[in-house]
């Protein structure tokens, strides 16, 4: 088979979902052919669309990532290409903001949906946005190893903060920054450790800055991009998960922190809400407001009960994202169409 996304380069620390499906399968047995590594837009699109058609004898099936913004377009040349290449494709919807750019152009999304095989999301939040552009959606969740994330119950959190993500302007890093500083002010053995790669948008440089001006800065460990195997053990230094973004869908990064036993703090955005239940599994707050994080995050330390019971139905919950009940479904998906093409 061949898939098509964002692939990690090698010499990246850290891998994505792609990378990681791509894994799996092969060790299902699958011959994996995967494009594109490229970091430059204009290379990536040339080298995804080379290789669908200098390597259509080496694969009977395909899957296609799908972003909105410039990633749609390539999208939409791949799958040209595959059409000229006779071979049938799964499409997989990606990212919080798909729905507004499907909502500003519902001609071409459908048209792009309509003509794949199968369309998956790894959302409940897409899955229901997206139906009105394409009924049939399957919904295959972003899937982790729960093996590998050792689960202790955060019944008495202390105030070891953490955060996971690309510093990018989306997914808004100064927030947990903000809210830091106003738990200083009560509590000063505060921390926080802020765990990702640059995106080179000046969001790193922004935390940086806005942590020297609120006088936290010696509380604040910029630790950068960590291997994925690293992950696990990062998470298990800390109590609290803050998760700041504006724009989001399943962020692999909150299942993780939940399969460790972190009480997540969350924003109320996107995908979010339907990840994740206020009060049952998590903390939700409005977008932008370190006030309400800070807040919610106190009443991890004072409420009687609440922390142990978030940790504990947060561990409960993606333990149903785990590879051994996510991936024979994409195997069968994937054989289905393969064996479907063979016998034509």
């Amino acid at each position: 088979m061949l898939m098509v996304g964002n692939f990690t380069p090698s010499w990246r620390p850290y891998r994505q979902i792609c990378d990681e499906l791509a894994l799996q399968l092969a060790r299902m047995g699958w011959t994996v052919h995967t494009t594109s590594t490229r970091t430059a837009r204009s290379l990536r699109l040339m080298d995804m669309v080379a290789t669908v058609w200098r390597r259509r004898h080496d694969y009977s099936v395909a899957q296609v990532d799908v972003f909105s913004g410039p990633a749609f377009y390539w999208a939409e040349a791949v799958c040209w290409t595959l059409r000229r290449a006779r071979k049938p494709y799964v499409l997989t919807l990606h990212g919080g903001n798909l729905p507004a750019f499907a909502r500003r152009w519902p001609g071409r999304v459908r048209r792009l949906l309509g003509s794949a095989r199968a369309v998956t999301t790894p959302s409940r939040y897409l899955l229901d946005q997206m139906r009105p552009h394409q009924e049939d959606l399957l919904l295959l969740p972003n899937p982790i190893d729960i093996t590998a994330y050792s689960f202790r119950p955060r019944e008495n959190p202390q105030l070891r903060l953490i955060w996971l993500r690309a510093f990018s302007e989306i997914y808004n890093p100064t927030l947990a920054v903000q809210a830091l500083a106003r738990l200083a002010a009560n509590h000063p053995e505060v921390r926080l450790t802020m765990i990702g790669p640059d995106k080179g948008d000046g969001s790193l440089d922004q935390t940086r800055r806005v942590a020297d001006e609120l006088g936290v800065s010696d509380r604040v460990g910029l630790p950068g991009g960590v291997p994925k195997g690293e992950v696990p053990g990062r998470l298990a230094e800390g109590d609290i998960f803050l998760n700041t973004t504006n724009v989001d869908n399943t962020p692999v990064s909150v299942l993780e922190a939940m399969a460790c036993g972190l009480c997540v703090v969350s924003t109320n955005v996107g995908g979010i809400p339907y990840l994740l239940e206020h009060e049952v599994d998590a903390l939700l707050v409005p977008p932008n407001d370190p006030e309400a994080m800070a807040v919610a995050v106190n009443r991890l330390l004072v409420e009687p009960g609440l922390a142990a019971r978030i940790s504990h139905n947060a561990r409960t919950k993606v333990e149903e994202f785990d590879w051994s009940k996510v991936l024979p479904r994409w195997n069968c998906l994937f054989s289905s169409l393969a064996t479907s093409t063979l016998q034509k």
